[in-house]
């Protein structure tokens, strides 16, 4: 990790969506971070003291299996949290939690996040939204390994994270993609060569440039499109469920947010190469 200029809570799409005085509260509390492309902010079992609230990084949460095999099953940009679990008392996570997409974070340590969810009524209605859209996410992400093609797997993962940046640019080696999709790099290899044969992405030592978005989409399954309504749905406060490049080019960088509170607070009406440790200590 590195230090980052300050982004402020807004810089975060849950932290903007609380109302000012919450947020002023929490301010002197957060710290903001630059993390580097294939950083570990934790392992599976490891103790967490921190709970992070992605700034411009995309970070992946991937389960590891004893043969040291991955598969990622989320992916957390400016619309959410992740070690958001220390707020309702847990202390270790099942998963390991790598940067993605390298960028600031904003991070905040959990005993003082636990307070401000057990005494705050809006910040605990946030999160449990949050971790709804999550769980979809998850839930999504298991049918979609087992049922679909790793071309289509490999498009639905670049457009989540296309979502979450302001260009369509994106930084990723092949082997960083072979584990966020748990397949062997060999088929990260033919899949991308597909796709950039038939125009959609430019592919150059780990440069990707999505050039055709609307075929993208149609290359890729339902489960991008299913996980994207129901974060619309469930965080109407947040561009995810539209496209974060859309709050990007309206706020000149760094997404600005919601208003000081969500209109839509009531319960919704359907109820790196190889990875490298942090040297900042988790």
């Amino acid at each position: 990790m590195t230090g980052a200029p300050h982004t402020g809570t807004r810089s975060n799409e849950l932290l903007a969506a609380l109302p000012a005085r919450e947020r002023e509260r929490l301010a002197p509390h957060l710290q903001t971070l630059g993390l580097r492309l294939g950083e570990i902010l934790y392992e599976p079992g490891q103790m967490q003291k921190w709970v992070y609230f992605p700034a411009g990084a995309v970070i992946s949460q991937l389960y590891v299996m004893d043969s040291g095999a991955t598969g990622a099953i989320a992916l957390v940009g400016v619309e959410g949290a992740v070690g958001f679990s220390l707020s309702t008392g847990g202390s270790t996570a099942p998963t390991q939690a790598a940067v993605q997409v390298a960028g600031p974070v904003c991070r905040i340590r959990g005993d003082v996040l636990r307070r401000e969810f057990e005494d705050d009524g809006i910040l605990r209605q946030l999160m449990l939204r949050y971790t709804e859209a999550l769980l979809v996410q998850i839930g999504q992400t298991a049918v979609c390994n087992r049922h679909h093609t790793i071309d289509q797997q490999l498009c639905r993962w670049l457009l989540m994270i296309l979502d979450r940046l302001p260009s369509d640019q994106m930084v990723m080696t092949q082997e960083l993609i072979a584990r966020m999709l748990g397949v062997r790099r060999e088929g990260v290899t033919e899949a991308a060569g597909r796709l950039q044969r038939a125009g959609v992405i430019r592919y150059s030592r780990g440069h990707i440039t999505v050039l055709d978005r609307q075929r993208m989409e149609g290359h890729a399954c339902e489960c991008y499109a299913s996980v994207r309504h129901e974060f619309a749905r469930l965080l109407p406060w947040c561009g995810c469920g539209g496209c974060l490049r859309e709050h990007f080019a309206r706020t000149g960088g760094i997404p600005s947010g919601a208003p000081d509170r969500p209109d839509s607070m009531a319960p919704p009406a359907v109820v790196a190469d190889s990875p490298r440790k942090s040297d900042n200590g988790v």
